[in-house]
């Protein structure tokens, strides 16, 4: 709060207190008599929702293949989505202590950033309303759902934590999912695929190119590289190199 930022930080802040409010993240309560305090919760199985990178190619090779329609859906504040099973206290936040509510906690409700179940629940919320509506899920990537009709026509759904790449027959049946799914979460829609983990894709008349030079160009930047002449060869050509041990 002492930064220059302090404007931005307040801003993001506020937006993201009003999303944890606006989700009905938790209530004040009374902390029960006897109640541990512990730092989190463990699961053995954290179900993190991430899809396999080598399955993002097999998806994208079969649209080329099959002329198929891709377009991108980002999940807002994903991790308050999730459901609890347990029954979790924590101080109100620094900053945010409700007013003649000084002595309540608040219990949670819903998932909340930092649990160490956050990503689990909300994979198990994600799994719960996309298979209710009749989509499949995939038994090799359980982060891939699918669902077709007896004409051949329908979509898939590839799920990377927040980030999901819809591949459909047509744009019609990629509309419908993207309605079914904004009725269920906030999401935002993305459009045509264009970035997915660091690949650009590219979709053209000729098929569909993927290439990481989206990550490449981000990783120059970074380290103020961007500018430096290109080489054919990134090391040094006289340096012998040795088999791995």
């Amino acid at each position: 709060m002492a930064s220059m930022d302090v404007h931005f930080w307040k801003e993001a802040i506020h937006d993201e207190i009003d999303s944890i409010m606006h989700n009905n993240t938790w209530v004040l309560a009374d902390l029960p008599s006897g109640f541990r305090q512990k730092e989190g919760i463990d699961f053995f199985d954290t179900y993190a929702p991430v899809a396999r990178i080598s399955t993002i190619r097999l998806l994208l090779a079969l649209a080329a293949i099959h002329n198929h329609v891709i377009h991108q859906m980002d999940v807002k504040t994903t991790f308050l989505n999730g459901d609890l099973d347990e029954e979790i206290y924590m101080k109100q936040p620094e900053g945010f202590v409700m007013p003649e509510n000084e002595h309540k906690v608040c219990k949670l409700k819903k998932s909340l950033y930092g649990l160490k179940q956050a990503p689990k629940q909300w994979r198990q919320k994600f799994d719960d309303v996309v298979l209710s509506k009749g989509f499949a899920l995939n038994q090799v990537d359980k982060c891939v759902y699918s669902k077709f009709d007896t004409s051949g026509k329908g979509v898939m759904i590839c799920l990377y934590v927040d980030d999901m790449l819809i591949f459909g027959t047509g744009l019609e049946e990629v509309n419908k999912t993207k309605k079914f799914l904004s009725s269920s979460f906030e999401m935002k829609d993305l459009g045509e695929a264009e970035v997915i983990l660091g690949i650009r894709i590219k979709q053209g008349n000729n098929g569909i190119s993927i290439s990481q030079s989206h990550y490449i160009e981000k990783i120059l930047k970074k380290f103020n590289f961007e500018n430096l002449s290109p080489v054919s060869t990134p090391i040094d050509p006289s340096l012998k190199l040795l088999p791995n041990k």
